[in-house]
């Protein structure tokens, strides 16, 4: 049996974590990021976890997923503005205080070949990730590959349009799927219909949960609540399109959704695959179609993710 290192580098926090050739992880490790340390002191952090980690293992490679743009070719971050990180050689740095020779991997990424090797999507050969967060990011695997693009930049999925000069979008454009797919376009949404009606149940359960959030309008719905019903077929319309394009894109076995949006299972899922199906091209005429599932990793997938991109 194989062991890899992974370490899930964040804004705010460093995961790391050793994992066998199958996915299981034996160790695990956490420390602040300290970004505003600059990128030295955080590189030390990532390299005494990495030292603490291989203790008394035979450790067969390590990988890193980084937010940003990374160059796995040149070992450096490109740039990663939650880190300030620009054109980095953090392989060098952590090279020369742990000898292991870390490959970076984007963290979507990184998430995205965790579930396909050890998650939802094990056994599949091709699947795509799309995560439904503060933003929505994606990954993209191909015959068991992660797609990396020319640039090390690829599988941006939240920054495809899908309203041509529809909702601003924090990228500077407008129409995104990301300003339309996101738990911050659902919010957005929610607000707007609860402005509209103010006797919708959303007012009571906003109230309770302390605030407007990606679950207001769908426990909004499993009351009856008309408004908040509203507001669900909204959501799931705009996912709708841009899951559609991916699959008519790439034709994956899996597509599997993450972040919390996805935590309203079958809620979501169901009327998802629905639409998804009207909107598949050919689909009348063929009997493999995508199944659209939930990701099942949640928090570790960034580490098992990247412990197996060493393995690649």
């Amino acid at each position: 049996m194989k062991y890899y290192i992974g370490i899930d580098l964040g804004g705010t926090n460093i995961k790391g974590a050793v994992v066998s050739e199958t996915g299981e992880i034996l160790r695990q490790s956490s420390c602040p990021t300290r970004a505003e340390a600059g990128a030295a002191a955080v590189t030390e952090s990532i390299a005494n976890m990495i030292n603490d980690l291989a203790e008394g293992l035979e450790i067969s490679g390590v990988g890193m997923g980084c937010p940003g743009t990374v160059d796995d070719a040149g070992g450096t971050v490109v740039y990663a503005c939650n880190l300030g990180w620009m054109h980095y050689d953090v392989r060098a740095a952590l090279r020369e205080k742990t000898g292991f020779s870390v490959r970076l991997v984007n963290d979507a990424n990184a998430a995205a070949l965790a579930e396909v090797k050890a998650g939802c999507a094990k056994g599949a050969q091709s699947a795509v990730v799309v995560t439904l967060g503060t933003g929505v990011g994606g990954g993209v695997v191909l015959d068991g590959k992660l797609l990396t693009g020319y640039s090390g930049a690829a599988s941006e999925l939240g920054h495809m349009v899908i309203v041509a000069d529809g909702e601003p979008c924090a990228c500077g454009r407008r129409g995104c799927f990301e300003a339309y797919a996101s738990a911050t376009a659902l919010i957005r949404m929610t607000k707007a219909a609860m402005e509209k009606h103010p006797q919708s149940a959303m007012h009571s359960i906003a109230a309770e949960n302390g605030g407007v959030d990606g679950r207001t309008a769908f426990l909004a719905q499993q009351q009856g609540d008309a408004a908040g019903s509203a507001v669900v077929a909204e959501y799931v319309h705009y996912l709708s399109i841009g899951v559609a394009n991916i699959v008519n894109v790439f034709f994956p076995e899996v597509v599997a959704v993450s972040g919390g949006v996805s935590n309203q299972g079958e809620n979501l899922l169901a009327p998802l695959r629905q639409a998804v199906s009207q909107q598949e091209y050919g689909a009348a005429y063929t009997t493999r179609h995508p199944r659209i599932l939930r990701c099942i990793l949640g928090n570790d997938a960034g580490v098992i993710g990247a412990a197996l991109f060493a393995e690649e």
